[in-house]
């Protein structure tokens, strides 16, 4: 793999270039930061998979600018998920639909079904209008490592081995889409993300929701364990944490309010209002600033399970899941 020194800028033209040329770009979305490169190009899917050290087996999903273009790469799209693209394309919604032939085995894993995105961001929508082939995007991030929500995070990580990240600003969700498919007549949401379950069901109904993978998923971000810092992850109450560990090698996350008795520069706060939506997007650059402290241990707190709060909870339960 080659060495970059990534330039980052506002560029759209830039960012079209090297995606044309099948290098891999940084993109904004309103979810988080994705790393792009074209989906019907087997070079540039293969690099997105070695950027990120990320499995075969885990699939990728495609992005594409509107939801007429969905049948250029699909086989079928079944009411109930043409019901929910209507009314959350573009968003942060993902539909699994039956593929074409168009779209090779690596960004599936070989699998019937692809991932279909069309995210709700001016800068993408402009790019993804102007590109011949979709995108695929999976998170700017070392494979199970936190999820970048600003151009900066990308830079981090990621910052020397590709040529060029698009600033879009701060992501305004937060969190990664919901994925979303059909098995037996019956809708399936695959991973709990940016749009809320009960915003579904109000529209199409109960809706089944599928447990996590700890190999072959059947669509992406389906593994137990991800979205982890370095530094042990814990769901444990803080007084418990007090036991077992000295006060200064304790980070906590917490909901609305900070804890007594540990230091408050190793605390942080999602939202003091109380908003789910808040917490989400400032989830994964709180478990960014504390996975830079010098702790030995990082309790974490789950926040109320409705709205976007089911979606951050899915995100710490699997941070602190127990690593392979």
């Amino acid at each position: 793999m080659l060495n970059f020194a990534a330039m980052i800028g506002k560029e759209i033209d830039t960012a079209i270039h090297f995606l044309e040329q099948g290098d891999l770009v940084a993109l904004p979305t309103e979810t988080v930061y994705g790393l792009a490169g074209n989906a019907l190009n087997d070079h540039a899917i293969l690099k997105i998979y070695s950027v990120k050290n990320r499995p075969a087996f885990d699939p990728l999903i495609i992005h594409t600018s509107a939801v007429d273009r969905i049948h250029e790469y699909t086989l079928e799209f079944p009411e109930p998920l043409r019901v929910l693209a209507r009314s959350f394309m573009p968003g942060p919604l993902t539909l699994l639909l039956p593929r074409k032939t168009i779209i090779p085995d690596l960004i599936t894993s070989g699998m019937p079904r692809v991932a279909v995105r069309i995210p709700n961001h001016p800068t993408v929508q402009q790019i993804l209008s102007r590109l011949d082939f979709p995108v695929a995007a999976p998170s700017a991030n070392p494979f199970g490592y936190i999820s970048p929500t600003t151009a900066y995070h990308v830079e981090q990580q990621l910052g020397t081995k590709i040529p060029y990240i698009l600033d879009g600003g701060p992501c305004k969700i937060g969190v990664e889409s919901t994925i979303i498919g059909m098995e037996h007549n019956r809708v399936v949401v695959y991973r709990q993300g940016g749009l809320a379950i009960e915003s579904v069901e109000a529209l199409i109904g109960s809706v089944s929701i599928k447990p996590h993978s700890t190999s072959n998923p059947a669509a992406p971000g389906m593994l137990k364990s991800h979205y982890a810092p370095s530094i042990q992850v814990v769901q444990e109450q803080p007084h418990i944490l007090l036991k077992q560990y000295n006060p200064s090698r304790i980070g906590l996350l917490r909901f609305q309010n900070k804890h007594d008795g540990i230091n408050p520069q190793h605390q942080i706060v999602l939202s003091p209002m109380g908003n789910v939506n808040e917490a989400a997007r400032n989830l994964f650059a709180a478990l960014r600033y504390l996975d830079q402290l010098d702790v030995d241990i990082i309790g974490v707190e789950l926040v109320p399970n409705h709205g976007l709060g089911r979606a951050i909870n899915d995100r710490l339960q699997r941070a602190a899941a127990p690593k392979k």
